[in-house]
């Protein structure tokens, strides 16, 4: 018997599996190790620091689209929805939000101004941790929801004996 192909969307989980290697490689390695970096100055270590994250924030955009797209015209499990919709806000407070305070800090410290104290990277990196945990379980929701499809689309279910082990 031959298989229907699956849809283009339910391979969204390997767009999911991207951003968590995005945010894994810019936020928690490269924003760090960047400053430990002895001869670069603050302000140009921050200059780099603004390009590589509004690089990032458009990548993420674009990922958050495409599993927007994927939610709305797939065939996503509840929990797979309310993770999406989840991450996605969490992407939007940060860009709204939390870029427009960062931004203003950060250009403030290159132009050699003096600026306060305020928790902004912290709110920031503690939501980038939220996120990343959040995107880990939809990845994990996604590829369940791929397999359930597959075996739909095969005629097989779970209950089968041939995938009891």
């Amino acid at each position: 018997m031959k298989t229907k192909s699956l849809p283009l969307w339910s391979w969204i989980f390997i767009v999911t599996i991207l951003w968590i290697g995005f945010v894994l490689a810019i936020s928690f390695m490269e924003a760090p190790i960047k400053f430990q970096a002895p001869s670069l100055t603050l302000p140009v270590a921050l200059e780099i620091g603004y390009l590589v994250f509004h690089a990032l924030n458009f990548v993420e955009i674009i990922f958050a689209a495409l599993i927007i797209a994927a939610t709305y015209f797939g065939q996503p499990s509840r929990k797979t929805t309310l993770f999406a919709a989840g991450v996605v806000a969490l992407l939007i407070i940060q860009t709204l939000l939390l870029f427009t305070k960062l931004d203003a800090r950060t250009l403030a410290i290159i132009n050699g101004q003096e600026v306060s104290s305020a928790p902004y990277h912290i709110v920031y990196m503690g939501i980038e941790v939220i996120k990343l945990l959040g995107l880990v379980v939809l990845a994990f929701n996604q590829l369940h929801d791929f397999k359930s499809l597959a075996l739909k689309l095969s005629g097989q279910n779970l209950e089968s004996p041939r995938h009891a082990r």
